[in-house]
């Protein structure tokens, strides 16, 4: 593989790489660029601009908008499931973080 082709190849591991253009990413979800386009008027995702101007969405991208589909086909709202969704991430940060302080308490209770 030519060295100019690396770092491009290696973004395609990267799940933040912008790699899906919105109508390859409707294609993979199974839904349409209108309910993309929602979602991110609802600021759930902020997808990419390509030098051109077009939405390009990465593949952790793709993931919330799948849960967002998931949400809607159940009879959600968007604007709900939006929220839902985003709700969902903050308080897996809150646990993530007081799990964190939990177990700096304890390697500091264990050292003294």
């Amino acid at each position: 593989m030519p060295a100019e082709n690396a770092p491009v190849a290696g973004n395609l591991d990267d799940d933040d790489y912008p790699a899906y253009t919105m109508g390859r990413a409707a294609d993979v979800l199974g839904t349409t660029p209108a309910f993309l386009r929602a979602i991110g008027e609802a600021e759930l995702i902020a997808p990419l601009r390509s030098e051109g101007g077009h939405r390009r969405y990465s593949r952790r991208q793709l993931r919330i908008a799948a849960r967002a589909r998931e949400l809607v086909d159940q009879g959600t709202p968007i604007e709900a499931a939006c929220r839902i969704i985003s709700l969902e991430d903050q308080l897996d940060d809150a646990l993530r973080r007081n799990q964190d302080m939990r177990r700096k308490l304890d390697e500091q209770g264990a050292d003294t």
